[in-house]
């Protein structure tokens, strides 16, 4: 086993033995194998392209595979075995297609060099893909250029976190070829080994900018069916009778559960990254939507151990369940843990069927313990903001407001992740908090106040709304007549976490923003040299003491 994925790797350099979110290196061996697969494929698919044919099967085959290998996603490994024995009928069906077309218009047999992902071939017993798998790990070549393996694993991450949310806008109806298209070359791509250092560093730098239109079309996706979030006070206490919590990021597994409880009296809470659900239009109209419950994933075994009702996971964020609410744990969608219960894939485009919850939360009868009380300000996303913007600009001019801090992304264990509550505490009274992603759960519920009536903390709502942030320092480049982001009184802190967390900074420097904090620490998947490179063309900084990083921003530095 090797995996330095996402924030948390042991010792910042990769987890060796099991990982540090919980999966095991049978698990772990098993992603590696099925990333190695949807390379093969992808170079088929990119082949095929190339001769104008296509397969939406095989397209979302990819993208649903890179994102069930997304840090917390699924630890089964019997689905990864059937997920690695069906990419062998996903390739095979692709190849097919391309070889038939390619002779046709050439009158020739295909005789190009082939990669082993692309041709490779098992029993498909688990025993014989675990062999298998010790091939084709991250350090399987010792020999490969440090720099090279770098910034291919940096392509790689990048692509599990734009496959998130390509998934989640696909779930809604929303595809755009070209984002398929370029998933698949990029994929491809880490398998040339005529793509050197310069050419494979393009390719991530591009991944940002092709990231940033697959956050486009997702916020597209979610506010066509929801409606734009608007400025809402949720709830966080809690309400008796039967409940149902969900926690993940689909706004569809959702709707569904919402529908499907609301005739049956049982109550639905948000958690995590469910929280911005709360404050889309559509949801508003379900009476038993009661708002949310807990904080960030990370604490989800103290927290589910007192809701006491039926809990379904749908995304990622999921973590080692205890035993005290095992029974009462649900996954859906990509999610897996050995043992627990799944609810299947919509069939036919009928909806996920949620009764065996719903039913579990009358049995148990009874609501969740209380955690808190009181309200969060909520639904800051772009379109809000859009209509402040000559308000803000009027108070930027006034210096009523004199600096922006976005301070988006991930939360996570670390003791060291109290730097972005301190930070918040000590940010000047005349300065606005941008946040988006479960990094909100750090500072979200300290009472910072207002400023003229706008809330010194604006959420925009999910890690993929980070898109929000960067339309409303597009438009405010525009009011204030500044060359670039860099121009405008906005610094970037960010703190990061897994994969999705990897594409949104892929965004940041694809737009050319500089002066990027991130933290707790650095990816351990970059390579000093290439992590040279950033900080010369991009002025990356890793976190620092929260006194000295604040006076440094005030500076504009």
């Amino acid at each position: 086993m090797f995996c330095y994925q996402c924030q948390e790797t042991l010792g910042n350099k990769g987890c060796t033995k099991i990982g540090v979110c919980g999966k095991t290196d049978e698990v772990s061996a098993l992603q590696d194998l099925l990333i190695y697969s949807l390379k093969g494929i992808s170079f088929w698919a990119t082949k095929a392209r190339e001769l104008g044919v296509r397969d939406e099967s095989t397209d979302m085959f990819v993208v649903k595979g890179l994102f069930s290998t997304v840090t917390n996603v699924n630890f089964d490994p019997d689905r990864f075995v059937n997920w690695i024995n069906e990419s062998f009928e996903k390739r095979r069906n692709i190849r097919e297609k391309f070889l038939n077309s390619y002779k046709k218009k050439h009158s020739k047999e295909f005789n190009e060099k082939v990669p082993d992902c692309a041709s490779w071939t098992s029993s498909g017993e688990k025993v014989d893909l675990l062999e298998k798998a010790k091939t084709v790990g991250i350090m399987s070549n010792p020999d490969l250029n440090e720099d090279l393996r770098s910034l291919r694993e940096f392509e790689v991450i990048s692509l599990k976190g734009m496959a998130a949310y390509l998934d989640h806008a696909y779930i809604l109806g929303f595809k755009e070829d070209e984002l398929f298209a370029f998933v698949e070359e990029a994929l491809s791509a880490t398998v040339n080994d005529e793509n050197g250092v310069e050419k494979m560093f393009d390719y991530v730098v591009k991944t940002g900018k092709e990231g940033l239109k697959a956050m486009e079309l997702l916020d597209r996706a979610n506010t066509s069916h929801y409606g734009h979030p608007e400025p809402t006070m949720v709830n966080i206490g809690v309400k008796e009778g039967p409940a149902i919590l969900m926690s993940g990021h689909d706004l569809k597994d959702f709707e569904e559960l919402l529908d499907q409880a609301k005739e049956a009296g049982v109550n639905v809470y948000t958690h995590g990254e469910m929280l911005p659900a709360n404050a889309y239009p559509f949801f508003k109209k379900y009476p038993n939507l009661v708002g949310n419950y807990g904080n960030a994933w990370w604490k989800q075994n103290e927290e589910f151990e007192k809701f006491n009702g039926p809990i379904i996971m749908n995304t990622n964020c999921l973590t080692p369940p205890r035993g005290s609410y095992t029974s009462r744990l649900f996954t859906t969608g990509l999610v897996g843990w050995p043992g627990v219960k799944h609810i299947a894939d919509r069939v036919n485009g009928a909806p996920k069927d949620f009764s065996p919850v719903i039913k579990m939360a009358l049995e148990i009868g009874k609501g969740p313990q209380q955690l808190e009380s009181g309200t969060l300000p909520i639904g800051f996303a772009h379109n809000t903001v859009a209509k402040t913007l000559d308000k803000l600009e009027k108070m930027v001019k006034s210096g009523k407001i004199k600096k922006f801090f976005v301070m988006s992304g991930c939360d996570g264990r670390m003791k060291s992740r109290e730097y972005y509550t301190k930070l918040a505490l000590k940010i000047p009274e005349d300065s606005v908090i941008l946040t988006s992603g479960c990094a909100k759960y750090r500072y979200n519920k300290l009472d910072l106040g207002e400023i003229d009536g706008i809330p010194r903390v604006l959420d925009a709502g999910q890690c993929n709304d980070s898109y929000s942030w960067l339309v409303v320092a597009s438009k405010l480049t525009e009011i204030f007549g500044a060359e670039s982001v860099n121009d405008l009184p906005i610094s970037f802190d960010i703190a990061w976490y897994e994969q999705k967390a990897v594409i949104i900074l892929n965004a940041l420097l694809s737009l050319g923003v500089k002066k990027i904090r991130l933290g707790p620490t650095l990816p351990a998947f970059i390579s000093p040299n290439i992590l040279k490179v950033l900080i010369e063309k991009f002025e990356i900084k890793p976190i620092n003491k929260v006194d000295e990083d604040l006076e440094a921003m005030l500076q504009g530095n």
